[in-house]
């Protein structure tokens, strides 16, 4: 049997005293102005009993409790969904807003860089078109007109070199305006302008902003960090001699900070090799929805070694009373002489395996499952309410 703590047993005391001022078994009364006789697996509470009790209601869940392995990670992101946005030719920040944590969408503009040699290039780009064009032009006067006889072979040579020469300038100039973010298609004489939009690469949230108004920002400088947590993964270390425990498609579940929340994930990847301090790594995709989860965290997992899933309830759910293992279940909400009670039912089980927290439970026949509503906090308070001050209807 548990044994209550000194805060718990303060409670009991509050929580017997209460049930001191409801009459004894037998005296209650019905709906109908009758004595009500309660069954002798069934407690009723009071409202404010219920609260002192620290009653909470759950279901019963299905998990793999038999062989579980308990391991340490970190949540992380594929390389495909984490960006490092640098400036390819450098400049001075002439313009952002954004700060870590914002999210942006592909395509957004992150901020507007300018520089000098950004004029020089788009005027190099348009003056090697323009002389592209003419190239062109000559290159096919003088070879139709070496097909005629007119000009000499090396005439068309030259002409050949000139026209290839520059268009191959133009290509070069294409990618390098591309490469600061200019498209080449609509820039125009008129259009020449000395700063250029730097815009995310992908859709996520900023991780870093290093950027700020006026900075000169080189090649190398990183700007921006941008991290799309959409699809995340777990890398999880596991001892050698776990090793051949683990394979892809198993299930797991694990936890972040001190959170009590559970979310769910799969072993994706098994690593290859152990490390010089004897473990390796697993990674594991999260499958389950998880708004709280970031890339960096460290988590607790639980890996389930086998398919075989039981009914389980939070080991402090189950009691045990005369060397029988009980849950209580809730029964129904009623009112006696104006006053609101709720019934709640002492369910004999069997109990199997735990871990986790959790402990298997084998519960008789005709138990509903999907449906059952079960106290999975404050048995123990429910179990010493009963023991201690009998039925308590008022």
């Amino acid at each position: 049997m548990i044994k209550p703590d000194y805060k718990l047993m303060l409670s009991l005391t509050a929580l017997v005293s209460l049930m001191i001022s409801c009459s004894n078994h037998g005296n209650g009364l019905d709906g109908n102005g009758a004595k009500e006789v309660l069954p002798e697996d069934i407690v009723e509470l009071r409202e404010d009993q219920i609260k002192l009790a620290e009653v909470a209601l759950g279901s019963i869940q299905m998990r793999s409790l038999g062989n579980i392995i308990k391991v340490n990670g970190i949540v992380s992101v594929a390389p495909r969904n984490l960006a490092t946005v640098c400036m390819p030719l450098g400049g001075f920040v002439k313009y952002t807003s954004l700060v870590p944590g914002n999210s942006v969408a592909k395509g957004d503009v992150l901020a507007v860089i300018e520089n000098q040699e950004y004029i020089d290039i788009q005027q190099d780009y348009l003056e090697t078109r323009n002389k592209l064009k003419f190239a062109e032009d000559d290159f096919k006067r003088h070879t139709e007109l070496y097909r005629d006889s007119v000009y000499s072979q090396q005439n068309v040579q030259q002409v050949t070199v000139e026209y290839r020469n520059l268009k191959a300038r133009t290509r070069a100039l294409e990618q390098k305006l591309q490469l600061i973010g200019i498209n080449p298609a609509a820039l125009q004489e008129d259009n020449i302008s000395s700063t250029v939009n730097l815009v995310s690469p992908i859709t996520g949230f900023l991780k870093a902003v290093n950027v700020n108004i006026g900075k000169y920002v080189a090649q190398t400088d990183v700007l921006f960090e941008i991290v799309n947590s959409d699809k995340l993964f777990l890398e999880l270390t596991l001892f050698e001699k776990d090793a051949s425990r683990v394979a892809t498609g198993q299930k797991l579940r694990f936890f972040i900070n001190n959170e009590t929340e559970e979310h769910d994930a799969v072993i994706s990847q098994t690593g290859k090799s152990v490390s010089d301090d004897k473990t390796f790594r697993a990674y594991a995709s999260v499958t389950s929805a998880c708004h709280n989860l970031l890339p960096g965290m460290y988590v607790n997992a639980y890996i389930e070694e086998s398919d075989s899933r039981v009914t389980t309830l939070p080991s402090d759910a189950v009691v045990t009373f005369n060397d029988k293992d009980y849950i209580f279940t809730f029964v129904r909400e009623k009112e006696e002489a104006g006053k609101p009670f709720t019934e709640y039912r002492m369910v004999e089980v069997k109990k199997g395996v735990s871990g986790s927290g959790f402990t298997e439970i084998k519960l008789p026949g005709g138990f509903s499952v999907e449906s059952a509503k079960v106290v999975i906090r404050g048995s123990y308070n429910l179990l010493s309410a009963k023991k201690n001050a009998g039925e308590m209807a008022c």
